[in-house]
């Protein structure tokens, strides 16, 4: 886990930067944990904001909560990894091993299922790991309709954390479930194609939303080797997302049908 100030440079711009040093010397970390290759801070901002470091090899994938959409990290991010670079957290992961060594499979079935039974995310998290059935495209529009309906105030101004969604459809592409994380990006960016009229601010980063889940969506419908009635059907969503009459992001969705069509087509 080598970085240094040079590379954390590199990863933003220089106000940007000067803000993350600002940010590490004013002491607004308030939490700093490693587990394995995985770093996870809050750091204070206006509010406090989840960042996520994660080191594989020479990549380093970085996330942060905050509304930020400019080029690079953001200052929260350049902070944690000032932080890091300088001194580099203990891995908790060390002492968790030696405690499960000791622990027997019906104590950690127990203590699995009181924290299953309190948290939602982790459950969810969960069931993709480990489950054979997923939430439906209409579930899942629900629970993002409901993140924008809290942050709306009468409209949405901040950037809405949608890492939870993410994370969920990597989990079934892990498990070569294609179709079950293609389901999760279709929710997202149908939700999101679907309350852009609520958004007033933060526009980068809901585009890049809206692309990620493309993206993602794209892969997945590959990765799944359609029949050629099945990939119809799965192009059909895009296009029936590109004919809208609202013309915000048909752009997006028509290129993304045809890039879909001309690898499906190679």
């Amino acid at each position: 886990m080598n970085i240094d100030t040079e590379t954390i440079r590199d990863r933003c711009t220089d106000p940007v930067f000067e803000r993350g040093q600002t940010y590490r010397r004013e002491g607004r970390i308030q939490q700093l944990n490693r587990f394995d290759e995985r770093i996870s801070a809050v750091v204070s901002g206006s509010n406090p904001y989840d960042v996520t470091v994660k080191f594989g090899g020479q990549s380093l994938e970085t996330r942060c909560t905050c509304p930020y959409d400019g080029q690079g990290d953001c200052k929260h991010v350049v902070a944690v990894l000032l932080a890091i670079a300088d001194d580099p957290p203990e891995d908790g992961s060390e002492r968790i091993d030696s405690v499960l060594a000791d622990v027997s499979d019906e104590e950690l079935r127990t203590f699995v299922r009181e924290i299953l039974a309190t948290h939602s995310r982790a459950r969810e998290q969960f069931l993709a790991q480990f489950g054979d059935e997923h939430k439906s495209v209409d579930e899942y529009r629900q629970e993002i309709s409901h993140l924008f309906e809290q942050h709306a105030d009468p409209v949405v101004f901040e950037a809405i954390d949608f890492s939870r969604f993410f994370d969920i459809a990597e989990q079934y592409r892990e498990r070569d479930r294609y179709l079950a994380a293609a389901t999760v990006y279709r929710a997202v960016f149908e939700e999101v194609d679907e309350k852009f009229t609520w958004i007033d601010g933060s526009y980068d980063h809901y585009a890049q939303t809206l692309q990620t889940a493309l993206d993602g969506y794209g892969d997945c419908v590959l990765g799944a080797d359609p029949n050629p009635e099945d990939f119809e059907t799965y192009a059909g969503v895009l296009e029936t997302r590109a004919a809208k009459e609202s013309e915000i992001n048909n752009r997006q969705f028509w290129r993304a049908l045809d890039n879909l069509e001309d690898r499906y087509d190679q």
